[in-house]
């Protein structure tokens, strides 16, 4: 869905010094495409992968110092700005979840589909793994989080798996832990829906990284850094994360007037448009092409207007 990002964004990015980030610069493939695409613009590209940001600064390379990379988390994008002395993004562009190196890379742990560390970090230098939530994790807890962050309708039966297991030798690699969840569940559940452990390892990641609360600051604060006539445009992966960038983008779609007045003041009215209806799809041909392209959703927004509140301007 590249194609479709740089559209949406286009109009933001036309003007000479445009600055466009690229909130999750990943391998830099995006923030390649956008340098390429427009010519006049800044680059500024986030990540908090240290292996990313040193592959991405290899190919981003040519492009000399319209690109500026930065180690932080994407919810660390106002203060990334003002390091930067930047006031405001014409664009910002996010594509979420795991990148195709983490998954690629065994020894980071993502994957259920090859034994490796149960480690998950996005950061390796900092936070817990994913064997330190597995084996220090209360069950209740870790229940909480397979539902949560996984949706997992049997997390009752794999945590009870879990914690009979870590007594006997703590969980350090993945393999082990795909073993168990495919003897935990129902044969029933294991002839639908793919690997039966991807929910899990979903949850885990999520847990570890703490992406669903990284992504609820970091889209409203995205949002906020958006001049009149900038656009967000967000790439989402599961419906956690799409549930989220729809509740901020519609929110700032929406009029806060209370209901009955004439004329509805500026204060009350929208603060964005949306740029898609509901979130797109990709095509056939791009799934066929790249199949883990298939649950992408593709959401887009434009800022109307600046917010007026008791008298400040933002």
């Amino acid at each position: 869905m590249l194609r479709r990002c740089l559209d949406l964004l286009a109009p933001a990015l036309a003007a000479p010094g445009a600055v466009v980030v690229d909130a999750t610069l990943g391998l830099g493939g995006h923030s390649e495409a956008l340098l390429t695409t427009f010519p006049a613009a800044r680059l500024v590209g986030v990540d908090r992968d240290p292996a990313a940001l040193r592959l991405a600064g290899e190919r981003l390379a040519p492009f000399g110092d319209r690109a500026t990379l930065v180690h932080a988390v994407y919810d660390e994008l106002p203060e990334v700005l003002d390091g930067l002395g930047i006031p405001r993004a014409d664009g910002i562009l996010f594509d979420l979840g795991v990148s195709s190196m983490q998954l690629d890379e065994a020894d980071r742990g993502f994957a259920y589909a090859r034994d490796a560390p149960l480690d998950m970090r996005m950061n390796q230098g900092t936070g817990i793994s994913a064997a330190e939530v597995l084996n220090t994790y209360p069950p209740g807890e870790l229940v909480r989080i397979l539902r949560s962050y996984g949706e997992e309708k049997f997390a009752r039966k794999i945590v009870d798996s879990v914690v009979r297991e870590r007594e006997k030798e703590p969980f350090t690699n993945s393999a082990r832990l795909v073993e168990l969840i495919r003897a935990a569940l129902p044969q029933a559940a294991k002839r639908t829906g793919g690997n039966p452990s991807k929910r899990t390892f979903q949850a885990l990641r999520i847990e570890v990284n703490r992406e669903l609360a990284v992504l609820e600051r970091a889209i409203p604060a995205a949002v906020a850094a958006l001049p009149v006539g900038g656009r967000i445009a967000v790439l989402s992966y599961q419906s956690l994360e799409d549930r989220v960038v729809k509740q901020v983008l519609a929110a700032g779609a929406a009029t806060t007037a209370p209901p009955g007045l004439p004329v509805v003041p500026e204060r009350y009215q929208p603060r964005l448009k949306l740029l898609t209806r509901g979130a797109e799809l990709p095509g056939e041909q791009e799934i066929a092409e790249n199949r883990r392209a298939a649950p992408a959703r593709l959401r887009g927004a434009e800022r109307l207007r600046e917010d007026v509140t008791a008298g400040n301007r933002r």
